[in-house]
């Protein structure tokens, strides 16, 4: 049920709402019978809207659990990366299995025990314990921007172990500045790193890497 809410959040996010019940299993991976059935036992407990033959959206309800799964989640990753020593491209499916079965009051302890992280090990923003609204700021694929543009990694939306590894090892992680150093027309985006190093991505990869430009975080900080 909860793996059902945290992406219908997740596809509200990214696009407009209602969500399609085939787009949902697709998510998912089930079959639209299968994504139906959980959808009428979430409307039944008030966690969704349905609107025939357009999709559902989820209720302030449905929101607040959706958010919950996505902060232990997202507080998991980090304690398994910065605690136990865990990769951060071995993160994402323990934290799936563990997101369901830890308390509040282990939540609460992780959360300290981390001094109340704001972003997981892949940039993504932590809810807040308040589980108001999750604090996100705008950014960019690396593969909408054009040669010669310096860029800051906000955040990695690729969850393939492979991919990561591949990250990690060139360099590529949030926090880290690049420029882009050519487009090819063959699909490949290569950037060039502050050690001079440069490293060819493939278009699927540039797309998952969130990016900002540095002076707009620099003109952030100015304000606060």
């Amino acid at each position: 049920m909860e793996d059902y809410l945290k992406a219908i959040y997740r596809l509200e996010r990214e696009g407009d709402p209602p969500i399609a019940t085939s787009t949902l299993a697709d998510t998912l991976e089930v079959t639209p019978p299968t994504a139906t059935s959980m959808i009428e036992k979430l409307a039944d407990r008030g966690l969704v809207e349905r609107e025939k033959y357009k999709g559902v959206t989820l209720t302030p309800e449905g929101e607040t659990v959706a958010l919950e799964v996505i902060r232990h989640h997202r507080l998991l990753e980090t304690f398994l990366t910065e605690e136990l020593g865990y990769d951060w491209s071995e993160v994402h499916e323990e934290a799936e299995v563990l997101e369901h079965h830890i308390s509040e009051a282990f939540e609460r302890r992780v959360a300290a025990a981390l001094n109340d992280p704001e972003v997981d090990p892949h940039g993504d923003p932590i809810p807040s314990d308040s589980l108001d609204s999750i604090d996100d700021v705008p950014a960019s694929a690396l593969a909408d921007h054009g040669e010669g543009t310096r860029l800051l990694v906000a955040r990695v939306r690729d969850r393939d172990p492979e991919e990561l590894t591949y990250l990690d090892g060139a360099g590529i992680r949030p926090g880290v500045e690049l420029v882009v150093d050519e487009v090819a027309p063959i699909g490949m985006v290569t950037v060039r790193l502050d050690s001079g190093e440069t490293v060819a991505l493939p278009d699927h990869i540039a797309d998952a890497i969130q990016v900002r430009h540095p002076d707009e975080i620099a003109e952030e900080v100015g304000e606060v």
